[in-house]
C-alpha cells in the first residue's frame, strides 16, 4: 500500500500513535509527530511511498515533537529524536517538516557506511546515472527538479548512494530541496509538479520542497550505473559551457562532496578510483534551463 491510499483520518491516527513507516530507497524510516504541518507536508510529498510492513526492519526511527515545557507556546520549538535521543539542537516550530528531511539526511549520512555517500544530485535517462556533486549555491538542485520535471528519473537530490557491492548508484527519491529564488523559478518551470508550502528564515533561507515525481518513487529498486559527473555551477546570464575535467581532479572534487569518505579509509579511495575510470567528468555553467536540458538529453542520447 501507498501513503496516498490510506485515509488521511486513519493516517493521522498512525503518526500521532505509533509512527507511519515508510520505505524511502532502501531504508525504512518511522516517522511520529503531531504536529500537523509536518503532517500534511509528509501525506503530500511522499504520497507515492510504500507504506513497511509489520515484519521490516526499521533503520530510523524518528519522532519530532515540541518540548514538553513553556517553549511549547513562548517562542515554540520542535525537537528531532532518533531513538528517543537528541542528536541536535532543535528548530523553530514552523520548521518542523524541513528539519524531519535535514535529520533524515543526517541520520543517513552518519550511519548508511555500506554506501559511499556524495553530497550530490543524481538523475538518470535511459539507463545512464549522472552525478551532479557541487556545494550548496551551484544551482545542483534545480537543475535536477528542472531535469526531472522533463522526464528524467530521479535518484538523489542530496545523497548520491554508491553500493560498495556493485559499484552502482542506489535510488533515493526523497523530496527536492530548493531554495529562495529557485522557488519561484521551478513553480513557474514545472506547474504540475507539486511543492511543499514555504519554510521562512531557516538557516537556508526560504525552502520549499517539490516532491519526487510518481515513477521515479517507483524505481526506487532499481540500480543504475554512473555514465557521467557533473560539476555544475549557475552563472546568471552567461553561455552554456562544458569542460572535460581529467580523472585525477575530478576524483579530488568529488572527495570534497563525499560525507564518509574518511570513515571508508583506503576502501572509499580504492572504489572511487575505479568508477571514476570508467566516466565522462566535466564542469557545467549554464544560466538557461531549456538549454540545459536541452544539452543532457543530447548527452545520454548520443551514446
Amino acid at each position: 500500500m501507498i501513503l496516498s491510499e490510506l485515509s488521511k483520518k486513519d493516517y493521522i491516527r498512525l503518526i500521532c500513535d505509533q509512527g507511519v513507516s515508510l520505505k524511502t530507497g532502501p531504508f525504512v524510516v518511522r516517522i511520529q509527530s503531531s504536529i500537523q504541518a509536518l503532517q500534511d507536508n509528509l501525506y503530500s510529498l511522499y504520497r507515492y511511498n510504500h507504506i513497511a510492513q509489520s515484519a521490516d526492519f526499521i533503520d530510523f526511527n524518528i519522532r519530532i515533537a515540541p518540548p514538553g515545557n513553556l517553549r511549547a507556546v513562548w517562542r515554540p520549538q520542535a525537537y528531532f529524536y532518533l531513538d528517543e535521543r537528541v542528536p541536535f539542537k532543535p528548530l523553530p516550530y514552523s520548521q518542523a517538516f524541513p528539519m524531519l528531511e535535514w535529520g533524515m539526511n543526517w541520520c543517513i549520512s552518519n550511519h548508511a557506511h555500506q554506501y559511499l555517500i556524495i553530497h550530490a544530485a543524481v538523475a538518470e535517462r535511459n539507463g545512464q546515472g549522472i552525478l551532479f556533486p557541487a556545494p550548496p549555491g551551484s544551482g545542483k538542485s534545480t537543475l535536477c527538479a528542472a531535469l526531472v520535471s522533463k522526464g528524467w528519473h530521479l535518484l538523489s537530490d542530496e545523497l548520491a548512494l554508491f553500493s560498495l557491492e556493485t559499484g552502482k548508484l542506489v535510488p533515493l527519491a526523497r523530496p527536492v530541496n530548493l531554495k529562495n529564488e529557485s522557488i519561484d523559478v521551478m513553480q513557474a518551470y514545472a506547474p504540475e509538479a507539486i511543492f511543499s508550502g514555504r519554510f521562512l528564515d531557516t538557516s537556508k533561507g526560504t525552502v520549499s520542497l517539490m516532491a519526487a515525481p510518481k515513477d521515479s518513487v517507483e524505481k526506487s529498486q532499481e540500480e543504475i550505473s554512473l555514465r557521467h559527473v557533473i560539476f555544475p555551477h549557475y552563472v546568471k546570464q552567461s553561455s552554456m559551457q562544458y569542460r572535460e575535467i581529467g580523472q585525477g581532479e575530478g576524483i579530488l572534487k568529488v572527495i570534497d562532496n563525499a560525507f564518509n569518505y574518511s570513515v571508508l579509509g583506503l576502501q572509499g579511495f580504492e572504489f572511487l578510483s575505479r568508477i571514476m575510470e570508467k566516466v565522462n567528468i566535466a564542469s557545467f555553467e549554464y544560466s538557461e534551463l531549456d538549454d540545459a536540458i536541452g544539452y543532457f538529453n543530447g548527452l545520454v542520447n548520443d551514446e
